[in-house]
């Protein structure tokens, strides 16, 4: 079987792909009108290219895709009319949120209309208490009459999130019957989220009502074009925020699941090949052309349900990853002050960089690199698209005009601030958790991550980084490691003392039998069902839990998390179990590459391709310019050097140490 991972970012769209033993990739500028566009030309090249014989509608394949569809309807708040049905009094509960403030000493600041205006939120009578006993009956007449309102209102989804309606869903599964008459899809919060805090489940079911439709048009037009010619389509699966696939059928209808779908596919993959090669402490830093995601993994995947996307909780599990936007296309400028700053606007695929040679004008970070020559222009994407190295040459001199500097000192200067916002990137998930960056490895992937990475771990005091072969398209690749992942939680709000034996394995058993059920359903045998618990566990009192993994002493694990991320314990205090959660995986059947044969130190000539002058903190020195498929296991050499791979570049600067390992990664050693 043909097996295709798709990540689509802001400048160019991924692919990686499996045919028996034979494997392959390939990278595709995007087309941000309609990502759909740059898939299909994508995998119509593969086939017609790579696969002789092979033809899109008529070729069995997989297809895994990570997609940025429901995060972009979020951020440019494109996505459809929503209405929400909630009970009487509580229908401004969505906007009045919590009391946190966004920029908490911006004395102009104001808050974004939100995406259900007042107009669009409908009360009803019933309610269900907190012990979940039906303290007011449902209204059959008044639901009625909500819904002729809807449908006067213009709403094209409608999202239903009642009180309490996790412990018992029964006033909220009448309403959603009733709606069904509107022929709208509607997103029902006990099974979006069936977890306490109305805020942060209504937050959620609404963001899934108001990109659902998006997806389920943007993922529909894309099976019938692979459908194409009449033939059968492939199967396609969606990644999701938590680092495991769904369905397609699925991600229509809980796209609020795939709102960081493309980075978690490189954090996936970063963490099975940074395991294989015997490194699972890592700082994982993903530089694209739009932005920079980076993520902590001590020993697995870092989950967490207190993300937010454009001030909107979203409190699925998502793998914790922080973004930032600088990245190969963010612009620089001067700022109003005079100085010069760089990003988080991005020039990203269309007009592109300047060197791009699409029209753009306005220097970004990839100008600089190329600039100071840490770039080999004819051998850019495998020399697929040449670069404008003349033009990039005008541009900076342009702008170094503008700030009175040296054009050499501007483009250095361009670097250092786009490292400076990614250093501080990796400072919020390490230093202010707890962490030392320094006891990590930097694994960096991402079409711009290696020309950053050994000044970037130099910044952070890291001794060693690690760079996969083929680091422009691990988001892609990690698709195809992904595992068919479910998550369940359900609120028990008990002791933790009292919560044990019976009643928990009660509770997870439940939660199993779902799990086992969808994942057939997702066409997973039960031999490879694998199921994950935890409990989230907080201190009597507090306003947030900390997601501890089922074992033994419950409690002295979570006292001792407390004590890692806050720095204290408090064994006085008693400490309830929030929520039991389960995570239910299909393992995937994808094996990791086998390590290579070790080679010797020495370097064959054939991957010496030339020199090249290159700037590094004022001194323009030869750099050599390495061909990194002629590499070999054990090849040891020092910088200057400027590696060149179809996917990326990767720049050793002087005095930095690199070796190749059994598995074909690039290991840099900053001593």
């Amino acid at each position: 079987m043909l097996t295709i991972g798709v990540d689509t970012g802001g400048t160019f769209t991924d692919f990686t792909f499996f045919n028996g033993r034979e494997t392959g990739t390939y990278k595709t500028l995007s087309t941000p009108h309609n990502p759909a566009e740059a898939v299909l030309s994508g995998l119509r090249r593969i086939l017609a290219e790579q696969i002789p014989g092979a033809a899109l509608g008529r070729t069995p394949m997989a297809v895994v895709h990570g997609s940025t569809v429901a995060t972009n309807a979020i951020l440019e708040r494109k996505g459809v009319p929503t209405a929400l049905v909630t009970n009487e009094g509580f229908t401004d509960v969505i906007e009045i949120g919590r009391q946190n403030r966004a920029a908490l000493y911006d004395l102009h600041y104001r808050r974004q209309p939100h995406i259900v205006p007042a107009h669009m939120r409908f009360g009803v009578p019933g309610r269900v208490t907190a012990e979940g006993e039906i303290l007011d009956p449902w209204d059959e007449e008044a639901a009625a009459r909500a819904v002729e309102e809807i449908k006067a209102s213009g709403a094209e989804s409608v999202a239903v999130c009642l009180l309490f309606s996790f412990l018992d869903p029964t006033h909220e599964k009448r309403m959603g019957e009733t709606l069904r008459g509107l022929g709208l899809p509607v997103s029902l919060s006990h099974e979006i989220l069936a977890e306490f805090r109305e805020f942060e489940r209504t937050s959620t079911t609404v963001v899934n009502a108001y990109v659902s439709p998006i997806m389920t048009r943007y993922l529909t037009a894309l099976k019938n074009g692979l459908k194409r010619d009449g033939g059968h389509g492939p199967g396609l699966r969606i990644m999701q925020s938590n680092g495991g696939s769904i369905s397609a059928d699925t991600a229509m209808r809980e796209s609020v699941r795939t709102i960081l779908s493309g980075p978690a596919g490189g954090a996936v993959g970063a963490l099975s090949l940074g395991r294989a090669a015997g490194f699972d402490r890592l700082i994982t830093f993903d530089m694209g052309g739009t932005s920079t995601d980076v993520s902590l993994m001590d020993g697995e995947l870092p989950l967490t349900t207190a993300s937010s996307i454009s001030g909107y909780p979203v409190k699925v599990p998502m793998i914790d990853i922080h973004t930032v936007g600088a990245g190969g296309g963010s612009i620089a400028s001067r700022d109003p002050g005079g100085s010069l700053a760089v990003g988080p606007e991005s020039a990203g695929a269309a007009p592109g960089p300047i060197c791009y040679g699409l029209g753009g004008t306005r220097v970004t970070v990839t100008d600089a690199n190329l600039y100071l020559g840490r770039i080999v222009p004819e051998r850019f994407l495998g020399g697929a698209m040449p670069l404008d190295a003349e033009g990039a040459r005008l541009g900076i001199e342009k702008l170094a005009r503008e700030l009175n500097l040296p054009p050499a000192e501007l483009a250095e200067g361009v670097l250092a601030v786009a490292n400076a916002n990614m250093e501080r990137a990796i400072r919020v998930i390490s230093v202010e958790k707890g962490f030392d960056p320094r006891e990590f490895t930097l694994f960096s992937f991402g079409g711009g991550g290696g020309m950053h990475c050994a000044e970037l771990a130099g910044l952070l005091g890291m001794t060693r980084v690690l760079i996969p072969v083929d680091p422009g398209i691990l988001s892609a690749t990690g698709m195809l490691m992904a595992d068919v992942v479910k998550d369940y939680s359900r609120t028990v709000m008990r002791p933790a003392g009292d919560f044990a034996g019976d009643e928990t394995e009660a509770a997870f058993a439940e939660l199993e039998r779902d799990g086992l059920n969808e994942l057939a359903a997702e066409g997973v045998a039960p031999e490879r069902v694998v199921h994950e618990r935890f409990l989230d566990m907080r201190y009597k009192g507090q306003s947030f839990e900390i997601v501890v993994p089922f074992g033994l002493d419950m409690i002295e694990a979570f006292q001792a998390m407390h004590e890692q991320r806050y720095g204290y314990r408090n064994p006085d205090k008693p400490v309830e179990v929030v929520n039991v959660r389960l995570r239910s995986l299909g393992r995937s059947e994808r094996e990791l590459p086998k390590p290579g044969a070790m080679s010797g130190e020495g370097i064959s000539p054939a991957a010496r391709i030339g020199e090249q002058r290159a700037v590094f903190h004022g001194a323009e020195l030869d750099a050599a310019v390495l061909d990194r498929t002629k590499l070999r296991p054990g090849n040891r050499f020092s910088g200057p050097a400027i590696v060149t791979e179809y996917t990326s570049t990767t720049v050793i600067p002087p005095g930095v140490e690199a070796r190749v390992d059994p598995w074909a990664n690039l290991i840099l050693n900053l001593g």
